[in-house]
């Protein structure tokens, strides 16, 4: 059974450990991530998703928060990511991704866990490899399976 769900934004950023910043499109390349972001390379998180429920839950108001701001490179809405299976695949258009891991170890200090207390990326952020590529934006039919 085809579960939908929709991509809020879509996230680049030519430097690591910085914000990501909103495109209206983007090429996923297999085996490598979106084309021209800075963790794109030939590994296991070639791309990086992020609830945007788990965003709002984690904040809770306390500051203004930006898609991209957790350095995500796709802002979901209606699909809890973290209990996804690893394995499960994502379909966006014509592309698939794969998921590779769920959270990851937040960087020391980083600038959101000083402002609120925690960072969601760690617990709720999910990391997939790109199984077949091509070209996403927001009006892309996205649906998992599991």
């Amino acid at each position: 059974m085809k579960k939908e769900f929709t991509i809020v934004s879509i996230n680049i950023s030519t430097e690591r450990g910085t914000k990501k910043t909103p495109v209206q499109k983007a090429l996923l390349k297999e085996g490598w991530g979106i084309e021209s972001d800075a963790h794109a390379e030939n590994w296991h998180r070639q791309v990086s998703l992020l609830a945007t429920e788990d965003i709002d839950d984690a904040v809770k108001g306390k500051i203004q928060i930006s898609s991209g701001d957790f350095a995500e490179n796709i802002t979901t809405k209606g699909v809890d990511l973290s209990n996804l299976p690893i394995g499960t695949e994502l379909h966006i258009g014509d592309t698939v991704l794969r998921v590779t891991q769920i959270g990851k170890e937040c960087h020391t200090g980083c600038e959101i866990a000083r402002q609120i207390g925690e960072c969601v990326m760690p617990r709720k952020g999910i990391f997939a490899e790109v199984v077949k590529g091509g070209e996403i934006s927001f009006d892309s039919l996205c649906y998992y399976s599991i």
